[in-house]
């Protein structure tokens, strides 16, 4: 098993930014691959960002692409999203998840792919 807990959300202006932070409980962190998907109101959970158990590889949805950077801290069972240039269509709860790579599968681009998930963490960019 393994827990995840989000922080980091919260109340924005355009143009603005903020960092995401998921901390790991439980199995080895370096061996789960790490997603973060979010959920705007009335619509499907969405495929952001993901990284690789060792950090090496990253893999961006094309509407974060540029402004979203994933990052992992496998010493401190942390992985981070760091949202620039952030647009009141980022607003959404923003989901951290965590995946058993197997069968070894990279990107993993959908939800049914991961095992693990927060409760979620609220992001609000005003315009």
């Amino acid at each position: 098993q393994v827990q995840l807990v989000e922080s980091g959300g919260g109340l924005v202006q355009a143009g603005g930014s903020l960092r995401l932070s998921c901390a790991a409980s439980g199995r080895t962190f370096s061996s789960f691959v790490m997603g973060w998907f979010r959920q705007a109101p009335g619509k499907e959970r969405d495929f952001v960002a993901t990284i690789s158990g060792g950090g090496s590889w990253t893999y961006y949805a094309d509407s974060v692409k540029g402004r979203f950077t994933i990052s992992r801290d496998n010493a401190k069972n942390t992985v981070y999203l760091q949202m620039n240039s952030l647009k009141p269509e980022d607003t959404a709860v923003y989901y951290c998840a965590a995946r058993i790579n197997i069968p070894p599968t990279f990107p993993a681009l959908n939800t049914y792919e991961y095992g693990y998930w927060g409760k979620g963490t609220q992001v609000t960019v005003s315009s």
